[in-house]
């Protein structure tokens, strides 16, 4: 899996942190489904744009990371949408093998188009977060973010 970017040459991943939306049901069902794998390469599980977030990475626009997932390898790898689908799977001991197919020219399509569903059942399913232009509550107490609710 090729990193959205990297900091240096490409280094082996001990640790990824999966920023994810703590609002969204769909989001925190894979959070669940995250902790219960057995784990190859650990995975922290982290609210996005929440305090935790901004203190671990301060450079981050975050609230890109509550459209989006966003994946953050340990030597400052960063994953997004598809591809950080693909590196959580990667990180689980059953699901490895399934992860390396989803990068093939073969499987990227339906990578692709699971997380293009998942996109659009978040949409239909998640509460909206106010009227036109009004500013989300973002987890642990972080900075509202306009616009930022499903559809953003």
């Amino acid at each position: 899996m090729t990193p959205v970017t990297t900091s240096g040459p490409r280094t082996p991943v001990a640790r990824l942190t999966v920023l994810y939306d703590a609002q969204c049901s769909l989001c925190v069902h894979v959070r669940h489904w995250l902790l219960k794998q057995r784990q190859l390469v650990p995975l922290d599980l982290v609210p996005a744009a929440s305090e935790e977030a901004r203190r671990r990475f301060p450079g981050l626009d975050h609230a890109s990371t509550l459209t989006e997932i966003t994946v953050i390898g340990d030597r400052g790898q960063i994953y997004r949408g598809t591809s950080a689908w693909i590196v959580c799977l990667w990180a689980l001991a059953e699901h490895r093998h399934r992860a390396h197919w989803l990068t093939t020219p073969a499987g990227r399509p339906f990578a692709r188009a699971t997380v293009l569903a998942a996109a659009k059942y978040r949409s239909v399913t998640a509460a909206p977060c106010g009227g036109q232009g009004a500013a989300c509550e973002v987890p642990g107490g972080g900075v509202p973010v306009p616009g930022s609710g499903p559809g953003g």
